[in-house]
């Protein structure tokens, strides 16, 4: 077990008063503006969005333009060949939008789909690697709708994409962090010679400060600039699409990509200590357990429990083995399972929860089994916010690193791996089905202060992580008035419905040392750990009437605003 008595492990039992006066900046990854902030998980990505700002877009102009980019600077973790979630709120809309671009399952997709061996296993990780892991994509269409319906109109499409033309035509210098993504996913990478390609050099890993180009992928993004969604869609791409992923193995035709829509959903709303919280629903579970969660913490003076502490630690736990007990017997799509969402959301049921918690001793279990261990933590999530108090929060996937590793040739993108989200047999509420939407954790989040006004939009990586993050940087934030960089920078506790509490390495030893005998039996992770995602997230001070934007040092984050 590793312990290291840094800077950060003192201030994680650290008293409130001291975490609140924390520096913004501390490890160089937030950013400040009056105009506008983006907070990305690549810095080229967020200067982008600052950029489309600068010349006049509003905040989803720019979210849009990031989003793009970030296919090109990080497409081990999202792209064309993906999908995800968006939440929008313009300062003259009552209500927020969800833009849902989930991939969905082919048209020729059943329930029995996989083989498996007398363990439970998919047999040759055909949920995860080659044709048979991808659903039908939905990224472009997604991305593209809410820049169509949202931007300012001052921003043409093409001028919107073509610095990500620029990045894929003129490469980008390959980070430790992406070099080491290569190395993780190296067998996956090179079996499939248009990936290796891009990824490999004479068939070896891309080391740090190589140069990455992708010609090819810049041709799709001018196709895309030139014809809209149809670029994707419709012709010659979807028939390459459809094409190559069936050559390995896969289901998806020309007719799924034809037929792919978005949807455009309520946000799960709920509210904390004041605050009004604003979210995904399904078929991510993301928002729902989101409100779940901060309403059983409320029935608790978290301030006066103290962060980093054993009670704060313990508290966390147990609450997150309740919802994702949840979690695991009601969550699936709305289109094809009747979910409960206005109970999950409840504050009386949150209640009814509470009451199972004890302070003196950990729960064994919560739930028997939990789906949440199909999915990936592999994603990448970015904010905007503009001084007009447009938000917009995106969190966009194509599940696993390096996705299926299928790279269309002459295309330039991954195809997702979504499959692996859903249960790859029959009897689950997210058992695969004809078009639909694999169960998801995402949770692009949008928060509203007491009076009403744009105040913080956040997100994460981290596949089952992301909700629970998403709750902890809230919390840090309005129950112990941490800096926005110092609630993501603070260590961060993740549990399921059973097995171990896992614990950042700097989460204090004290606090290491109490849990044991309260019932928990902990894993304790890397200081700094990519396993609890990796958020971005822009704020509103209005106290200086300043916006702030800060970035995950767990990734290659940093914000950048004007």
């Amino acid at each position: 077990m590793k312990r290291t008595l840094t800077l950060v492990a003192l201030l994680a039992c650290a008293t409130p008063l001291l975490l609140a006066q924390m520096p913004a900046n501390l490890y160089g990854r937030s950013a400040t503006g009056t105009h506008g902030v983006v907070a990305a998980a690549k810095p080229d990505a967020s200067q982008v969005g600052v950029n489309i700002l600068k010349a006049g877009g509003n905040a989803v102009d720019a979210a849009i333009a990031t989003g793009f980019a970030l296919g090109v600077l990080e497409p081990n973790a999202t792209g064309i060949g993906g999908g995800g979630f968006m939440i929008v709120r313009l300062a003259n809309m009552k209500e927020a939008v969800v833009i849902d671009f989930r991939e969905i399952a082919p048209k020729a997709a059943t329930p029995d789909m996989y083989k498996l061996d007398a363990k439970g296993n998919v047999i040759d990780n055909a949920t995860t690697v080659g044709g048979l892991a991808s659903g039908t994509p939905g990224e472009v269409a997604g991305l593209l709708y809410a820049f169509e319906h949202y931007g300012s109109g001052k921003i043409s499409r093409a001028q919107m994409l073509q610095p990500a033309i620029d990045w894929a035509t003129k490469g980008y210098k390959c980070t430790a962090n992406m070099s080491s993504y290569i190395k993780d996913h190296y067998d996956t990478i090179k079996k499939f010679p248009a990936c290796a390609a891009i990824y490999l050099k004479d068939g070896l890993p891309i080391e740090p400060g190589e140069t990455i180009k992708n010609p090819d992928l810049a041709k799709t993004l001018k196709l895309i600039a030139q014809k809209g969604k149809d670029a994707i869609y419709k012709g010659d791409i979807a028939e390459r699409i459809a094409a190559e992923v069936q050559k390995e193995g896969g289901l998806i035709t020309v007719e799924d990509l034809a037929n792919y829509k978005i949807e455009i959903r309520k946000p799960v709303m709920g509210t904390y200590r004041g605050y009004t919280i604003m979210s995904v629903p399904p078929a991510s579970s993301g928002g729902t357990h989101l409100v779940e969660l901060l309403n059983i913490l409320e029935n608790y003076d978290m301030k006066s429990l103290g962060f980093g502490t054993p009670a704060h630690a313990h508290l966390w736990s147990e609450a997150l083995k309740l919802v994702f007990a949840d979690r695991a017997k009601y969550m699936a799509d709305t289109a094809f399972v009747k979910v409960p969402l206005a109970g999950l959301t409840s504050k009386a049921y949150a209640k009814e929860l509470t009451a199972k918690i004890s302070m003196d001793k950990a729960m064994v279990s919560a739930t028997a089994g939990d789906p949440s261990k199909y999915e990936s933590g592999s994603t990448t999530s970015f904010s905007v916010m503009d001084s007009k108090g447009n938000m917009v929060a995106v969190t966009k996937t194509i599940n696993d690193f390096f996705g299926s590793g299928v790279l269309v040739p002459g295309l330039g993108f991954i195809m997702n791996d979504e499959m692996d989200d859903f249960v790859p047999k029959p009897g689950s509420a997210n058992s695969v089905q004809a078009g639909k939407r694999p169960l998801s954790s995402i949770s692009p989040t949008l928060v509203l202060d007491p009076q009403g006004r744009s105040f913080l939009t956040v997100g994460s990586p981290g596949g089952p992580r992301i909700w629970p993050t998403v709750a902890q940087i809230i919390s840090n934030i309005i129950d112990f008035g941490m800096p926005l960089q110092a609630a993501i920078d603070a260590p961060r506790y993740f549990q399921m419905a059973s097995g171990n509490l896992n614990l950042e390495g700097r989460v204090s030893l004290n606090t290491f040392n109490k849990l044991g005998p309260l019932g928990h039996t902990m894993t304790t992770r890397d200081d700094w750990d990519l396993y609890f995602g990796g958020a971005q997230a822009v704020m509103f001070d209005y106290k200086t009437k300043t916006l702030v934007g800060a970035a995950d040092p767990r990734r290659d984050g940093q914000a950048a605003g004007f």
